[in-house]
């Protein structure tokens, strides 16, 4: 019964949240395009279908990912397992002993990014403007390697303390050296994959993790130390991609230099 109850009250909330854009569209299409609406029946149960939908992905995620998050967090981070699986030989836990933790981060980071449904629509778009040269898997697996290893590192900082600050603008340094030599193809694409890396499936697990690792390791903040795992996860995407497309090119140039390898060598046999 509670369940029931809470479920009506996020899909409450969520109509809530949702009216200022109804009111807005139909305002727009009313005294600005005007006339009616056209297929206003349908567009009425895609609202309700809108909805109904935020409301039971809202009440699922505090019903399953964000416990599952800290869950795992408080596991991994648990004295008696790390004392079992430890590998430095001082008295007090250091950052090394944490290994299974980034493991985890990155193999979360990697599936949850793969499982993106807006990241799938672009790289199947990407690939068909660009005539096939954009990978769908290529692409898919560039990004969630980014964010894989993006929130492995984020990890590694709540736990080691350091500043957020110095990772990303450390981060955003190597995106500005990777663009002056990066395919102009690839540079916008890049950009946006951090956008898509973050949503629907990978934002509420991988800010359980952040918040649950955050509790759970003596002297962090979950308000200090726990955010800021997600920007982790939208900043190396970006890094990986613009490698991905780096590799591209040299594969490529590769490629034309093995042709023209050969070009020359048959020049040289017609001419004897």
């Amino acid at each position: 019964m509670d369940l029931i109850l809470d479920t009506l009250k996020f899909v409450g909330n969520s109509a809530i949240d949702v009216l200022p854009i109804v009111i807005f569209l139909f305002a727009f299409q009313k005294f600005v395009i005007g006339g009616r609406m056209p297929n206003f029946g349908r567009i009425v149960v895609g609202f309700v279908f809108v909805i109904v939908g935020l409301g039971l992905f809202l009440e699922g995620l505090e019903q399953t990912l964000f416990p599952l998050g800290r869950l795992m967090a408080q596991q991994l981070t648990d004295p008696d397992f790390l004392e079992s699986t430890r590998i430095s030989v001082t008295a007090a836990l250091v950052w090394r002993d944490y290994y299974w933790v980034y493991l985890f981060a990155a193999a979360i980071g990697f599936s949850t990014a793969l499982a993106e449904p807006a990241l799938m629509a672009v790289a199947i778009k990407a690939n068909a403007v660009s005539g096939g040269a954009i990978g769908v898997w290529g692409l898919r697996v560039a990004v969630a390697i980014g964010a894989g290893v993006g929130v492995s590192l984020g990890c590694f900082r709540i736990i080691s303390g350091l500043p957020l600050h110095h990772f990303i603008a450390a981060g955003y340094l190597v995106v500005i050296a990777q663009t002056t030599v990066a395919p102009k193809m690839i540079v916008p694409l890049a950009y946006d994959s951090g956008g898509v890396t973050t949503s629907t499936v990978s934002v509420p697990l991988i800010t359980a993790l952040g918040l649950g690792l955050a509790e759970a390791v003596p002297g962090r903040s979950p308000l200090l130390d726990g955010f800021g795992l997600v920007a982790f996860a939208a900043l190396f995407p970006i890094i990986s991609v613009l490698a991905y497309g780096q590799l591209a090119v040299m594969r490529q140039r590769v490629d034309l230099t093995d042709i023209e390898q050969d070009e020359l060598q048959e020049e040289k046999d017609h001419a004897f």
